[in-house]
């Protein structure tokens, strides 16, 4: 079997199904939500109340200190997943589907990618991932630090924050191009000594229909990767890291909501990794100032979300066959 711990309800691993105790899951969809997002909300304001008392005591100015001190809000930050994954559990009927864990180490150096559906994504990934990879750290968005408590939380706990800017700006502002990379490039830097898993929706948004034809995506199911940020975490990491985690999560709703999963409406959850070794001609590059290197690294990119696209059509088909 792929995964030895059980589910909230049944672990549907290769088919075959598990069966577990239902807790809650009689109660409306409406009532369920509600339970399940107060929990989450509670588990968010006392853990991370937690986390920022103790990160007072980073202002130390002493790197070993500093290490131990984000060694100590991490352990905190995995306890805050297992308290939300008791949710999962407690509030809703989901089916599991999960292939491909097999050989990952606790402490090892990731980088994770994957498709954007929903804001449930990060809890389904946190949910798969805590205890068999170093705790989660999410590309933040600049303007999210300013989010109450959450924000914080995540500048105590070393998040990279990433502050991009659009075309239209950067033609108004040219001497900001190559910045948000910079930055990337300087968040990387100090997770070399301890073990972590770098996440990056490689997308840079949530899909949507509405976005998806913006964009005129060459792909049915994804928006079109972005691969400066993968780039620079390589150039940083890459001779650390143990490799890449290539994660494709597929939901039963196509048109899933962050209120679907808490509310239980998600039946099915499907989740395939992948894990791919790093090219050596990734690990030294010049992605901004080379345009071959950054053709060639982008095509590599486009290369995983056709493999990618492919993967969610099967994977739909096989939810339909299900339901």
């Amino acid at each position: 079997m792929v995964r030895s711990k059980q589910h909230n309800n049944k672990l549907w691993v290769t088919g075959k199904e598990v069966p577990y105790k239902i807790m809650l899951r009689f109660l409306p969809a409406w009532c369920i939500g509600l339970i399940s997002l107060s929990l989450y909300l509670v588990n968010c304001f006392v853990i991370g109340t937690i986390i920022l008392v103790l990160a007072l005591f980073k202002v130390i100015p002493n790197k070993t200190w500093q290490g131990y001190c984000s060694q100590v809000l991490v352990l905190i930050g995995v306890f805050w997943v297992d308290i939300n994954s008791f949710n999962i559990r407690l509030t809703k009927k989901i089916k599991w589907d999960i292939q491909g864990l097999d050989g990952l180490n606790p402490g090892g150096w990731y980088l994770v990618i994957s498709n954007h559906r929903t804001w449930a994504d990060i809890l389904v990934l946190q949910e798969v991932f805590n205890h068999r990879i170093p705790f989660l750290k999410f590309f933040i968005k600049q303007q999210l630090l300013w989010l109450p408590l959450l924000g914080q939380v995540w500048w105590a706990m070393d998040f990279p924050f990433m502050k991009r800017y659009s075309r239209e700006f950067l033609k108004k502002h040219p001497e900001l191009e190559g910045k948000d990379i910079e930055t990337t490039r300087r968040a990387c830097e100090k997770f070399k000594f301890h073990p972590i898993s770098i996440m990056n929706f490689v997308e840079g948004t949530r899909f949507t229909p509405e976005k998806h034809q913006k964009q005129n995506s060459a792909y049915r199911n994804l928006l079109q990767p972005k691969a400066g940020g993968i780039a620079f975490v390589l150039a940083a990491m890459g001779t650390s890291l143990n490799g890449i985690v290539n994660v494709t999560i597929v939901y039963s709703n196509q048109n899933v909501s962050f209120w679907d999963f808490i509310s239980g409406k998600i039946q099915h959850v499907t989740v395939r990794v992948r894990q791919l070794p790093i090219p050596d001609e990734f690990l030294l590059n010049h992605y901004s100032t080379d345009p071959v290197f950054q053709k060639k690294f982008q095509d590599w990119v486009n290369q995983l979300w056709q493999e990618k696209d492919r993967q969610i059509e099967q994977l739909t088909a096989l939810h339909a066959t299900h339901d």
